[in-house]
Order: C-alpha cells, then sequence, then structure tokens
C-alpha cells in the first residue's frame, strides 16, 4: 500500500528575551486560530498560512517579533 502525507507548514514565531508584551501578543496571535476556526478550519487547513499571514505580519508590526514559516513533514 501507498499512502501520501502531505507536507504541512506553520508559523514559526519567536520573540527577543524578556520581551514585556509577549502574553499580550500570543493572546493575540491565538485569536487569529480562534477566529479561523470558527468556519471548521484549522491550523492544519493547507491555506491557513495564505489566509492569515497578512494578520500575522500586523502584529509583528505592533510586537516586534520575528517569524518564519517551515515545513512539516
Amino acid at each position: 500500500m501507498k499512502v501520501i502525507i502531505p507536507k504541512h507548514r506553520e508559523f514559526l514565531i519567536k520573540f527577543a528575551d524578556d520581551y514585556p508584551l509577549q502574553k499580550e501578543a500570543w493572546d493575540e496571535l491565538n485569536k487569529i486560530v480562534e477566529e479561523y476556526s470558527v468556519d471548521g478550519k484549522s491550523v492544519r487547513t493547507p491555506t491557513f498560512i495564505e489566509d492569515n499571514e497578512d494578520k500575522v505580519k500586523a502584529l509583528q508590526e505592533k510586537y516586534e517579533f520575528t517569524y518564519e514559516i517551515i515545513e512539516k513533514k
């Protein structure tokens, strides 16, 4: 039997050590996921990155974190 398992992409978000607004930033990032899941979607939805990257970029400007998109197998 042959099974094809699709690759999965994720945001890898990093904050500077001791960043004072980190909890607030994570709360807002988690809201993106919560709002996205209202329509029955999840972080495993193939278009999650495309659907939410603009929102993450807006929070990046506000909270000064870095992020990259990594591929998981």
